[in-house]
């Protein structure tokens, strides 16, 4: 029977649709605590690593849209979204493996482009996975369980380099000039091996719905499945951006500059600010970093705890009240810096952070989803990630200027201003559509937005039940 109810899944299930993000967010932890050593070890200046570190928004800027869109359009044996799980996971996988063996900067600066590009290929659809699968009810859960596997893979990649030094004793080497140290290089192994049998984990246990019309849906696929027609519809999809989603792009745009900033500039503001150091040749530098990457362990334990509260705390209350309360945690926590000498008490600011993280991670998914037209939510997802990497761009070009003329290069005012752009998130928030929350909660079949005219569009690809 055709319908447009998704069958409730258990908890078994959603872990089986969500995992792969474990391997995913391993890769990215890698990436994030050490590409830029591994770009210095091959000779990088410290000011090129940031024009080194753009190739992550970039590449999203340009291959979330146009994954999403082809994502929409894709039927196989894998299914919908299935295929770019696994294509991504297996070069994904590819790059790791080949990331700390590069021998010059122009290898390392490629492999990451690999990277990113094969590791948006498998996150892109994974948003749109919970839309596809799990009913209205249900979503906030199922964006809840991606956050904890994000967290969870975060804190694992992020002490991974260390547990193997000093939990499982492998000597460290490649303290030379250009070689990596082999802990470092284990690690990478070891994302490569999470990232791809995590994935083949949700492409074998999860199940999609095929269109209910496959004739209509072949002939759909042939008609906008190019990449001429992609990017017409891409802007097309631009131009007629549902109203909760504009709202939600600006609530997003200001969350990640607020997480961008804290990601550039907390590890050598806690090593100046905190720790006195002077130089990066001082000892106390080196141990203000080690210590700022244990406070990033910890807002992502932190994240990866609180996503279990997510989901009751917004039937409680609201999603944009949720959204709201958790952002201006995590400014609490990034504007508490300026006040705070004792490395320790850093680790209760970061409890702030970590709930922001979490609910960031998953609040803005579900108050989208309903708003969005089903058979083209790939496309809305990727067209959503704009508003995570514009606001990484804008950081990366803008913050060196505006620490150079108005924040006398104080990288922990930099960190401190994230806060801020935290309080406009949390403020536009509460600006955003509830139309089609209320319609939820209230166990509306339709939803009252945009999502709902657009179920009864000709041509729209249903579940089969």
């Amino acid at each position: 029977m055709n319908t447009n109810k998704r069958k409730t899944l258990n908890v078994f299930e959603l872990i089986n649709m969500s995992v792969g993000f474990f391997g995913i967010q391993f890769g990215w932890g890698l990436q994030m605590a050490n590409m830029s050593a591994i770009f210095e070890h091959l000779g990088a200046n410290a000011h090129e690593i940031p024009i080194l570190w753009l190739a992550a928004p970039l590449t999203g800027l340009i291959v979330q849209p146009i994954i999403g869109h082809m994502s929409d359009h894709t039927w196989n044996f894998l299914g919908r979204r299935r295929p770019y799980f696994l294509v991504g996971a297996i070069f994904s996988s590819l790059a790791l493996i080949a990331m700390p063996h590069s021998s010059a900067l122009w290898m390392a600066a490629g492999c990451l482009w690999i990277l990113d590009t094969s590791v948006n290929i498998s996150m892109e659809p994974f948003r749109a996975f919970v839309g596809d699968l799990l009913p209205k009810e249900q979503r906030t859960q199922g964006f809840s369980m991606q956050s904890l596997f994000i967290g969870l893979g975060a804190v694992t990649a992020s002490a991974m380099p260390w547990l193997l030094k000093n939990v499982f004793g492998l000597v460290e080497t490649g303290n030379q000039s250009g070689e990596i140290p082999f802990n470092v290089v284990i690690s990478f192994y070891i994302g490569a091996a999470f990232f791809l049998t995590t994935v083949l984990w949700t492409v074998f246990n999860t199940r999609e719905y095929p269109p209910v019309d496959m004739e209509a849906f072949r002939e759909r696929q042939k008609r906008n499945g190019g990449l001429v027609a992609g990017a017409q519809r891409i802007f097309s999809a631009l131009q007629e951006m549902p109203q909760t989603m504009r709202q939600l792009s600006w609530v997003q745009f200001f969350s990640f500059c607020g997480m961008y900033s804290l990601f550039l500039f907390f590890p050598p503001a806690v090593a100046r600010n905190v720790f006195g150091a002077t130089s990066e040749s001082s000892p106390l530098y080196a141990e203000g970093i080690e210590w700022a990457g244990i406070c990033m362990a910890v807002y992502n334990a932190v994240c990866f705890g609180f996503s279990f509260l997510l989901e009751p705390l917004a039937k409680a209350t609201s999603r944009k009240i949720t959204h709201s309360i958790c952002l201006l945690a995590g400014a609490v926590g990034l504007i508490s810096l300026a006040f705070i000498e004792d490395k320790y008490t850093l680790l209760v600011a970061m409890l702030g952070v970590g709930v922001a993280w979490s609910s960031i991670l998953a609040m803005p998914y579900a108050m989208l989803v309903s708003s969005i037209p089903q058979h083209r939510s790939g496309t809305y997802m990727g067209i959503f990630n704009f508003f995570i990497v514009l606001p990484q761009i804008s950081i990366s070009l803008g913050m060196g200027w505006l620490m150079e003329n108005f924040l006398n290069d104080n990288r922990l005012s930099a960190v401190v201003l994230g806060g801020f752009f935290f309080i406009a998130a949390a403020i536009l928030t509460q600006r955003v559509n509830a139309e089609a929350e209320k319609g939820e909660q209230a166990g509306s079949t339709q939803p009252a937005t945009e999502a709902g005219k657009a179920s009864k569009l000709p041509g729209k690809v249903e579940p089969q039940l």
